[in-house]
């Protein structure tokens, strides 16, 4: 893939890192993180970041926006906030008699929904349409969104006063959930001293475009994958709804997103393949949160890793994911 919109053609891989490295310049000591989300905005995915306040989730959403020039909307979810503070309204115009749509902030390339689980179940439902078709319908009315279109919502944890669950429907929207957790020391200590290589996310300059991300939306759809390789994630997606340990099992969209962020990995690493590593090294981000243990010992986070640890280390691998008899 070559990008041309912005001096000489770039590869897609060239964009990839320059847009990582960009966003790092305001988050240090996260590259985990920062590379799982670039993935999640190429697979044309939404974000889920939960974890405790004050650990820069919302630099690393508008760092995002601020490095590809996105269109960037906050909102502060709060027990109040109505449908239509996210939507949009239909307002009367005095002037000719008629009623005029006003936008709300959901029209954007990159929502932050800031601690969308302290908002009413109504207004977080809102949020359903937007996240699954890219358009909201307002009085009868649909309107498209802008493209790329990234929901980043971060979410307190649930033992926080004053929050109201995200249901499974919700859940299963979001492509990844992740948790940026605490800076280590000598990050932190950077940080208190205030250190010039740290720059403030909203003075990053940008080095790629919105229309980048969707060529490279498009691109990573053509990556190879292999029958092998699908008939891998296949597998672990009927053993999670056969081997008694999950209620709530991989689900088919579950399973076409992980294959979908794997096709973007394998991009940003110069492949024209998938492999199985592309599969694993995904399935804690994008599957963790949609998954329901069997057991109610042991539930959490954690429990719902370790199940899934376990999935595939019992899901025979491919012998090859990539190029040759076979991968193709």
């Amino acid at each position: 893939m070559s990008v041309t919109d912005q001096g000489p053609t770039r590869t897609f891989s060239s964009v990839f890192d320059d847009v990582r490295r960009n966003v790092a310049r305001a988050l240090r000591g996260k590259d985990e993180v920062i590379d799982l989300t670039v993935t999640c905005l190429v697979a044309g995915g939404h974000l889920l970041l939960e974890d405790v306040p004050g650990v820069g989730k919302t630099t690393l959403a508008k760092a995002l926006a601020q490095s590809i020039a996105a269109r960037f909307s906050r909102v502060q979810f709060t027990p109040d906030l109505l449908p239509s503070d996210v939507l949009g309204a239909s307002v009367w115009n005095q002037g000719d008699g008629s009623f005029e749509f006003r936008p709300g902030p959901v029209f954007a390339n990159l929502l932050l929904g800031d601690e969308i689980n302290r908002a009413s179940p109504k207004t977080q439902s809102a949020l359903l349409e937007a996240m699954a078709e890219e358009q909201v319908t307002v009085d009868g009315t649909t309107y498209q969104l802008a493209r790329p279109f990234m929901v980043v919502a971060t979410q307190n944890p649930v033992e926080h006063h004053g929050t109201f669950p995200l249901p499974e429907s919700q859940l299963d929207r979001f492509t990844m959930r992740l948790s940026l957790g605490y800076p280590g020391r000598d990050e932190e200590l950077r940080l208190l001293r205030g250190g010039p290589s740290i720059e403030r996310a909203e003075s990053l300059q940008p080095v790629a475009s919105a229309q980048d991300v969707v060529a490279m939306s498009r691109h990573a759809a053509s990556v190879h994958v292999s029958e092998a390789l699908a008939a891998y994630v296949a597998d672990l997606a009927a053993r999670s709804r056969t081997n008694g340990r999950f209620a709530l099992p991989i689900s088919p969209r579950a399973a076409i997103t992980l294959v979908r962020c794997a096709q973007v990995r394998a991009a940003a690493a110069g492949r024209d393949f998938t492999t199985a590593d592309d599969v694993k090294a995904l399935v804690q981000p994008v599957l963790a949160h949609r998954v329901v243990a069997a057991s109610r010992t042991g539930v959490g986070p954690d429990h719902t890793a370790g199940l899934l640890e376990e999935l595939l280390g019992s899901t025979p691998v491919p012998v090859s994911g990539g190029p040759g008899p076979a991968g193709r």
